[in-house]
């Protein structure tokens, strides 16, 4: 099989379907106590979307971590997302959580999903209460990312690391876990196709002007399997 080609513009891959099929995780399940419980027991979890497919030649294997910032909201919680800066060599300009490569002295995935999180964006780790982790999942850039969910005590200070994060914004959680806002992207090329998952999301930036936020690949890969746990 031929080495699968990288995405330079995700918008213009074909959209395969929609999964307004599905359900919405109810209302319920997404408050932080329920949350807590659901972390709490430990039920097996296969995800539906383990990894981008075989990573690129060249690129050994290297454990990385993403926080998943639930901000507790009066409205509800949401999601807090970064948008990467443009001069970046990988995911430069996507929308991606708060995280990165493990260092030798971090004392496991949640370790460096709180250290990334707080170099990154300067979230605090006592404002975040780690509750559980998702299964890993493997980049085509074979980052094999473990995504740590924490939920966020509000009144915190955000700033940025102008290096790697253009922008810090959220996105309600009650929506992302709504399939009917899931499209499924999918491309066949010489010896295979590719497939992707995109979250298209319309919300105020930084300067308050309304934009649309293309969350796509990994990022909308984790959420959907996120989904997942939530669901059954």
């Amino acid at each position: 099989m031929s080495q699968p080609p990288r995405i330079l513009d995700p918008r213009r891959v074909p959209v395969a379907g929609v999964d307004s099929h599905l359900p919405p995780v109810p209302a319920e399940r997404l408050h932080p106590q329920t949350l807590r419980e659901r972390f709490a027991a430990g039920a097996p979890f296969e995800p539906e979307h383990p990894g981008d497919g075989r990573p690129f030649e060249g690129r050994s294997a290297a454990a990385a971590a993403v926080l998943v910032p639930l901000v507790q909201r009066p409205e509800g919680l949401t999601v807090l997302l970064t948008r990467r800066t443009d001069h970046l060599r990988d995911h430069a300009g996507q929308i991606s959580f708060p995280g990165g490569r493990s260092e030798p002295e971090d004392a496991g995935p949640d370790a460096t999903a709180l250290r990334e999180a707080h170099e990154e964006v300067g979230l605090a780790p006592a404002h975040v209460e780690v509750i559980g982790a998702l299964p890993p999942y493997t980049t085509v850039t074979n980052f094999v990312v473990t995504p740590v969910v924490g939920l966020v005590l509000p009144r915190f200070e955000l700033a940025l690391d102008p290096f790697e994060v253009a922008e810090a914004f959220e996105v309600p959680l009650a929506w992302l876990m709504n399939p009917a806002h899931h499209r499924r992207h999918r491309f066949e090329y010489e010896g295979g196709q590719r497939q992707f998952l995109s979250m298209p999301w319309q919300g105020a930036g930084a300067d308050g002007l309304t934009r649309e936020y293309f969350i796509w690949g990994a990022t909308a890969a984790m959420l959907r399997n996120f989904y997942r746990f939530l669901a059954r």
